[in-house]
């Protein structure tokens, strides 16, 4: 059956399509999440327990750095922290297998799922805007990606080295539980991904009018505060982290403000040809 045209679709043909299109996401993640399951020793030994070793890649720069800079907190050079990872659960490796699985599965079929939402709201569109649709999955996607690695390289190791090295007396020892550890990892790398969709939401927010440059601009401050807090949120209590993860966000808000400018722009343009026209 062909597909009605988007003026004749009523409430429930427009649920109906979105449901379709949320099965479609669900089995892409299922199916990424599958192939992700079947690599276990890929999955947690090389990718997140990676971080937790003195090997990893961003310990070794800031030991460098350190050494560099002549810092007397040498942390960075260890050769181990001082914690180890545990399981207290009878089902709780397998458990934690399932879960991590479903959001690599996620992270991986992103793109996809960008694709579908789009398709969605793509018949609402016009065809100059339809035309934009590759370069805005393409953007999504690289502004993902780019925050889940800014998560897992920066987020994730500064929060490890503190935390797993933080002690309020040499009588107790750090024994982590993997829910514990593995919840730490996806939930900077997955918060990371999100908030670095910022520049989407904005010019989405200016299409629909609820955004402008100005408005943006005057609320500066209020959104400095707000980075602040949300980095206070995803890092370590130390200010060094804090400003790390800040910076790029405040660099995105900068971006997105330009961004919000542009739509705002040939927005008035197109007002301003249709007015002619009418004219």
């Amino acid at each position: 059956m062909a597909k009605k045209d988007v003026n004749e679709m009523s409430f429930l043909d427009h649920l109906e399509d979105l449901r379709w299109h949320l099965i479609r996401i669900v089995t892409a993640v299922v199916i990424c999440g599958t192939v992700a399951f079947c690599f276990p020793s890929i999955l947690f030994d090389n990718i997140l327990f990676a971080p937790q070793k003195m090997t990893f890649p961003t310990y070794q720069w800031l030991c460098n750095m350190s050494q560099v800079f002549g810092m007397e907190d040498m942390s960075f050079c260890a050769d181990s922290f001082p914690f180890i990872i545990q399981n207290r659960e009878m089902a709780g490796q397998f458990s934690i297998h399932i879960w991590t699985s479903i959001y690599a599965g996620f992270i991986v079929a992103f793109p996809y799922v960008i694709y579908q939402l789009w398709k969605f709201i793509s018949p609402g569109l016009t065809s100059k805007e339809k035309k934009t649709s590759t370069g805005f999955i393409i953007i999504s996607s690289l502004l993902f990606f780019m925050g889940v690695l800014f998560g897992y390289y920066i987020i994730t190791p500064l929060s490890i080295n503190f935390l797993g090295t933080y002690s309020v007396s040499s009588d107790v020892s750090n024994e982590i539980d993997i829910s514990s550890y593995v919840g730490l990892v996806r939930a900077a790398v997955i918060a990371s991904g999100i908030i670095f969709e910022l520049p989407i939401l904005i010019y989405f927010l200016t299409k629909v009018g609820l955004v402008t440059p100005q408005f943006l601009r005057k609320y500066r401050k209020f959104a400095l505060v707000i980075v602040l807090i949300l980095s206070a949120i995803i890092t370590p209590p130390d200010i060094a982290s804090q400003i790390i993860v800040a910076i790029p966000v405040l660099v995105l808000y900068e971006v997105s403000i330009h961004i919000s400018r542009i739509v705002i722009k040939k927005d008035t343009k197109k007002q301003k040809k249709q007015v002619r026209k009418t004219s």
